[in-house]
């Protein structure tokens, strides 16, 4: 038993050993790092919280190799982005352009906050504006009575 369990321990430390460097994705070091340094302000579309860059998704892969592929044959980091948000939206953006399709987005959070503290303000006005106003006599005789049938009297 305790060969076997040796020979498993042997076995599972050699595997590290087994293991190979990453191959880079391109020929070119020069295009890789632009093609990563591009793709980290691109967002991918199956993890959404993710970079394209940092995403291990098969689109997201994929994605990085076209995108490497344009880099390779010159073409600008405009003409990449435009290509992919006319692809994919401008979803793909992190930092989408204040365009008319995503005010939505810029200045909702800010609308929001203002509602919000529109609310507040007219809530703690109405509050303030309230007084207490005393009993009159007959309401006064109501919860005497009130409290004398519960044997609650002073």
């Amino acid at each position: 038993m305790k060969t076997l369990i040796a020979l498993i321990l042997l076995l599972a430390a050699a595997f590290p050993a087994l293991a190979g460097e990453a191959r880079p994705l391109a020929n070119n070091e020069a295009a890789e790092q632009h093609m990563l340094a591009l793709t980290r302000n691109l967002r991918c579309l199956v993890c959404q919280d993710e970079s394209l860059a940092a995403s291990q998704a098969t689109l997201a892969r994929d994605l990085r190799a076209q995108v490497l592929q344009m880099v390779e044959r010159g073409e600008t980091d405009k003409q990449i982005t435009d290509y992919l948000v006319d692809r994919y939206g401008n979803y793909v953006r992190f930092r989408p352009p204040f365009v008319a399709e995503t005010w939505a987005l810029w200045l909702g959070p800010f609308a929001l906050l203002a509602i919000g503290l529109l609310v507040l303000v007219l809530i703690i006005r109405r509050r303030a504006g309230r007084t207490d106003s005393p009993l009159d006599s007959a309401q006064l005789e109501r919860a005497r009575a009130l409290l004398a049938q519960n044997g609650d009297t002073e």
